[in-house]
């Protein structure tokens, strides 16, 4: 199904996709990979506040190329998210709705998915070039000394993803392989 979506997604939104949904995501999104996520873990560690609010928050595991002149955002493709499934769960049970990464989660993911109806979305690898003209605006807003690993916020319009994992736990990775079996 196609779905047109405007973000912060609300918990009945989310739970309303299913795994294997086409959507363009519209409105503000944050930017976060591995660093910064290390970051918001050791500022609730120390019991600090988050930097943004991440309440129906969706953020892009994405670290852009430099901005070209002219435009707001350099390549923006998305980063492997395992590599932020550690933090992953605590920021979901703390209210964050959407991710949009690449790749497989692990189990402690999908479940803090389901558990807090979220909603893990895919982006296509290797085309940042295209997706960056889906972003009209960026802002560092937090960490600015990470570089590119800095906190952004984004604004997007008609952002492509896929659904990957839904609120319910399907997995578009795994029911793919099992439909790709079917048919051979």
């Amino acid at each position: 199904m196609d779905r047109r979506i405007e973000v912060p997604i609300d918990r009945e939104t989310a739970k309303s996709l299913r795994a294997g949904d086409y959507v363009k995501i519209s409105g503000i999104i944050y930017t976060a990979r591995d660093a910064a996520h290390k970051r918001m873990a050791e500022a609730l560690e120390s019991g600090e506040k988050l930097p943004i609010n991440i309440e129906g928050t969706t953020i892009y595991y994405l670290g852009p190329t430099p901005a070209r002149e002219g435009r707001p955002i350099g390549s923006a493709g998305p980063t492997t998210s395992s590599r932020m499934d550690k933090y992953a769960p605590e920021l979901l049970d703390l209210g964050l709705v959407g991710m949009i990464g690449k790749g497989k989660r692990t189990k402690e993911v999908i479940d803090a998915v389901v558990r807090n109806g979220g909603v893990y979305f895919a982006a296509v690898g290797g085309a940042g070039a295209l997706l960056s003209k889906c972003i009209l605006s960026s802002e560092v807003v937090a960490y600015e000394d990470l570089g590119t690993e800095a906190i952004r916020k984004l604004e997007v319009r008609d952002f492509p993803v896929i659904v990957v994992v839904d609120s319910q736990g399907n997995n578009l990775y795994e029911t793919a392989i099992q439909d790709w079996r079917t048919e051979e």
